[in-house]
């Protein structure tokens, strides 16, 4: 994300100062416990602090952050029920994504997931870790749109900054990017072979094995302070 703040209006500025503040939390720059304060986070992005106040309150409001008597506004620890409520939706509203996206197949959407199915096999035979991020997204995103039903879209897009943490967390288990990626391919193959069944079957499996992913890396990193 750019950062020459003095060229945007005010609401643009307010709005990138969010996004930018809600990127740092969520790449890990900003961890669980640390404090955020205005008047530095102003000097760091070079802008005033009207609009680094209006970003925390508004990631307040979503649970990013929280202000603490004496302290003042720390990054927020997501709950452990929180993370598993948060899976536990993501596995019937992508199940059910994954079902409206084989039975609303038609050749616009067809032929982006076999493009992408081509793009995720080439990326799997490329050698060392690769970086599965931005893609792991798209994908999700394109499922999301395959579903054609707006209301489902829109919730399941509110979700992505936790579908965003709870990956790249994940990602950090040995073996876990690679095995993401094949997964989205089954699931995929299933979507233009029109197999409805297997696609949901293959969703929910993504799901857990995600949720699985998260919660044993959070462990061992507990671990690991103890």
């Amino acid at each position: 994300m750019g950062k020459d703040w003095s060229a945007e209006n005010l609401l643009s500025i307010r709005e990138r100062a969010y996004l930018h503040l809600k990127d740092l939390i969520l790449d890990g720059e900003f961890k669980t416990g640390d404090r955020l304060v205005e008047r530095e986070l102003a000097e760091r992005l070079n802008i005033s602090r009207t609009p680094v106040r209006e970003a925390l309150f508004r990631l307040e409001s979503q649970g990013f952050v929280k202000t603490v008597p004496r302290k003042g506004v720390i990054v927020a620890d997501i709950s452990d029920k929180e993370i598993i409520e948060v899976f536990t939706i993501l596995s019937s509203l992508e199940v059910l994504a994954a079902k409206l996206a084989v039975q609303k197949l038609d050749d616009e959407s067809k032929s982006k997931f076999l493009s992408y199915i081509e793009e995720v096999e080439n990326r799997l035979q490329e050698k060392g870790e690769a970086d599965f991020s931005n893609l792991h997204s798209e994908l999700n995103y394109l499922l999301y749109s395959s579903a054609k039903n707006s209301k489902l879209y829109e919730i399941l897009s509110g979700l992505t900054d936790y579908i965003r943490a709870f990956a790249k967390t994940g990602y950090k288990k040995s073996g876990r990017p690679k095995q993401s990626m094949e997964e989205h391919l089954g699931i995929m193959k299933a979507i233009v072979n029109q197999e409805a069944e297997m696609a949901e079957y293959l969703t929910k499996i993504h799901i857990e094995n995600a949720k699985k992913a998260y919660i044993e890396t959070v462990n061992e990193g507990k671990k690991v302070k103890e």
